[in-house]
């Protein structure tokens, strides 16, 4: 009856493996006359989901999280991870071999200070390292006395004898009714955004997605075409492997930009090095090895911000109304789902696979579903506990009494979704009511926050923690992230968390998602996306600014203990439900509108 399309359930990594593997790269680094080297988890273009020929951290450690590195010496070797996956590395990696290092405790440039000896060489490949990274590195190996040396080719991928060849996954025009805005304005607002005699290369595959209003599919969730571009007042060039472009798509391009194989931006970059020109780089995305390319050859490489990811997170007012419309869609299906589940769940024979196949079953009877947007985390119990969660037909639980966690989200041509809801199955404990009214006390209270113009996520990312607080407890991720336009589920620059620099701005969109985690036992986390826009204050002195609430699907009432509500969050909980009910009824079956009725009754 269901299945699912878009995400598999074998584990992909085996951490058996790692002591032949990891035998097998030093007896290579010791034929290069190296003393250790760098794997990170990242691909050429700092994505954080990459093809499977760069998964080259799980093939070497079985750990598959999103984010990570590991440092390979000859005696010992460490795997650096946030602290989402804290408990998932555990569990997927043989901790004999790879000592986790908490990356909040010890950076790995800090590591490799007191871990290094004395004219050591450590290898690094500067085409999966940004120039910030690089300089790091360089640094601390010279405090040590020891030396980073860049290689041409990645001793791993020698040893990794069965590597998957790169991907060439067909790249296709989006529409302009999707974007608002054609691809030649974008391009000339870019180039109005240089300095004077200044060149752009764009190493950001989704700002290089969006500033050609093209689309692909090389990596998993997200709908990127792996490319690289050059803008500046002389004209384009973008850097794609010809064989994704089928001749409609290329002949619309080339009237946009001069298309090049990949290969050629490095001779291009040594071109502009020979003129002295200046050349601006992102420092999020740019490998070392393409800034080193430039200023080898004499050129001026400029490393900051690209211009391109703030006009990108700024979405147009098409992008706003594809978004509504998605998460209008997608609430339907996600209630729909919901229904099935309160029905099926408290018979006890529903597995964390189960939920996730009938899920995007769902979703795919929209007839508009091209993907989901992240593998979906479903987390029964202790499972609910490891923040980034993927179940696994090893790992498969059974759901039984108690809290489920689901977070999940859809790729449709007009929008990206994320949300996450924590469901009760069964009469939930007092521990996990008192936990679950916290978690959704500071949701409400980033849901209703105003602020001035210039705010930025850090600011108000305590709002979401207070509640937590005062009971002594916290989560260690951020409490949002930066959405994209059928792009990336997570976008810069905009975020909500104690590292959230970026003033929030009208027409961002960003996840709303506090959450605790009490290991071995539940998992709550509480997601709605919103959209930042103005605030008409009467008599108000500064432009304020406060959240539309995109996401339009019940929040389990069922867990909450009144007794710790504000009267001002009944009312905006009894609000939101009210809204949801009246959206989401004319577009669900007449079974799943009994149960919205029920599921959005006034607290």
């Amino acid at each position: 009856m269901f299945e699912s399309l878009y995400q598999t359930f074998t584990e992909s990594a085996d951490p058996t493996q790692g002591k032949p593997r990891l035998a097998a790269l030093r007896t290579e680094l010791a034929k290069r006359g190296l003393d250790g080297f760098i794997v990170p988890r990242t691909d050429d273009y700092q994505n954080e989901y990459v093809p499977a020929s760069a998964e080259r951290l799980a093939w070497l450690t079985g750990f598959t999280g999103s984010a990570g590195l590991a440092i390979v010496l000859k005696d010992r070797a460490a795997i650096f991870v946030d602290g989402r996956y804290t408990l998932q590395v555990k569990d997927q990696v043989d901790t004999r071999l790879f000592a986790p290092q908490p990356i909040a405790d010890i950076t790995p440039a800090q590591w490799l200070v007191k871990n290094v000896d004395k004219g050591m060489k450590i290898g690094c490949d500067p085409w999966l390292t940004t120039s910030q990274t690089y300089e790091a590195y360089e640094r601390a190996l010279r405090q040590a006395g020891a030396e980073l040396v860049a290689v041409d080719d990645n001793p791993l991928d020698t040893v990794w004898y069965d590597r998957p060849p790169e991907p060439l996954g067909a790249i296709r025009l989006h529409p302009k009714k999707f974007t608002g805005t054609d691809a030649k304005q974008k391009l000339n607002r870019i180039v109005a955004a240089l300095d004077k005699g200044e060149a752009l290369v764009v190493t950001n595959p989704h700002n290089v997605a969006w500033a050609f209003n093209i689309r692909g599919s090389d990596v998993g969730h997200t709908p990127l075409p792996l490319s690289r571009a050059i803008i500046s007042k002389d004209g384009s060039h973008l850097f794609v492997d010809e064989r994704k472009l089928d001749p409609k798509t290329r002949d619309s391009l080339a009237k946009l930009a001069v298309i090049e194989n990949p290969a050629q931006l490095r001779q291009s970059l040594s071109r502009f090095g020979r003129d002295g020109a200046s050349v601006r780089f992102d420092a999020g995305s740019a490998p070392a090895a393409l800034i080193n390319a430039l200023k080898s050859a004499g050129g001026r490489a400029v490393v900051g911000e690209d211009p391109i990811t703030l006009m990108k997170a700024l979405k147009s007012n098409a992008e706003i109304a594809g978004t509504r419309a998605a998460h209008l869609r997608d609430g339907a299906a996600v209630a729909s789902f919901l229904a099935w589940f309160d029905e099926a769940a408290p018979k006890g024979r529903l597995s964390e696979i189960d939920a996730v196949e009938a899920l995007e079953t769902f979703r795919r009877q929209t007839g508009q579903l091209k993907d989901v947007s992240f593998p979906t985390i479903s987390g029964a119990g202790p499972n609910g506990a490891i923040v980034h969660y993927r179940v696994t037909e090893k790992t498969n639980r059974r759901i039984g009494r108690g809290l489920f966690l689901l977070d999940s989200g859809a790729q449709y041509e007009d929008g990206t979704t994320d949300i996450t809801r924590t469901i009760s199955v069964g009469t939930p404990t007092k521990e996990m009511r008192a936990c679950y009214t916290r978690v959704l006390k500071g949701h409400i209270a980033i849901a209703t926050a105003t602020f001035p113009k210039g705010t930025s996520g850090a600011q108000i990312d305590a709002f979401a923690r207070q509640a937590l607080w005062q009971a002594g407890l916290d989560y260690d991720h951020g409490t949002g992230h930066g959405v994209g336009s059928f792009l990336s589920v997570h976008e810069g620059p905009q975020n909500i968390s104690k590292r959230g620099s970026c003033p929030l701005e009208p027409g961002m969109i960003l996840s709303n998602e506090p959450g605790y985690y009490r290991t071995g036992a539940f998992g709550i986390r509480i997601e709605n996306l919103v959209l930042v826009e103005e605030r008409k204050i009467p008599g108000a002195e500064r432009e304020m600014y406060g959240f539309e609430t995109l996401t339009l699907v019940p929040i389990d009432t069922r867990p909450i203990d009144k007794s710790l509500m504000s009267s001002d969050e009944v009312r905006w909980l009894n609000a939101y439900h009210q809204r949801v009910r009246k959206a989401l009824s004319p577009l669900v079956s007449p079974a799943t509108r009994k149960w919205l009725i029920k599921a959005t009754k006034p607290l």
